[in-house]
């Protein structure tokens, strides 16, 4: 599975986390107020999408576009969660204002950024990178995508990724 360069201000040299390695297992807050532990979904491809903020102008067109799609991604074999350092407040006031998500929007919040930091991601100035991460169903990092802030993962590369694995 290729890894695409990190194209932000985070160098991908000082990237913890490569391809091939075990995802690092966490547990987090929903929107909905529910946890959601990595580890539970084994069996299961999981797509993680790192956002830096709700409300945001890209990040508001960013997850209802993982909305939208949410049904191929579930036809290729995976489930989506977005994960950003907003309280579970934020994001679900976020989640509603937007007419609501089918998967869940984790909160990185307390300890600030903890798994944006095991994952490597979390940048300096104290928000998530915009990232995708693929972990198979296995827990192993497949795919890694980094983003300029401003500029939207591409879907149809994570659906190609996720057709790779089967």
């Amino acid at each position: 599975m290729a890894v695409q360069k990190g194209r932000s201000s985070l160098a991908s040299e000082t990237r913890t986390l490569h391809v091939g390695d075990p995802a690092p297992d966490f547990t987090l807050r929903t929107h909905a107020g529910k946890t959601f532990t990595l580890s539970e979904q084994r069996g299961k491809n999981v797509v993680l999408a790192f956002y830096p903020f709700a409300f945001s102008p890209t990040c508001s067109s960013q997850l209802p576009g993982l909305q939208a799609n949410l049904s191929r991604f579930e036809e290729a074999g995976a489930k989506v969660a977005g994960i950003s350092i907003d309280h579970t407040y934020a994001n679900a006031a976020w989640a509603e204002s937007l007419g609501g998500f089918s998967f869940p929007l984790l909160s990185d919040f307390n300890p600030h950024g903890a798994v944006a930091s095991a994952y490597g991601v979390m940048r300096d100035d104290g928000m998530a990178e915009r990232a995708v991460f693929i972990v198979d169903a296995q827990g192993i990092v497949r795919y890694i995508d980094v983003h300029q802030i401003k500029e939207e993962p591409d879907e149809e590369q994570i659906l190609d990724e996720l057709r790779k694995l089967g």
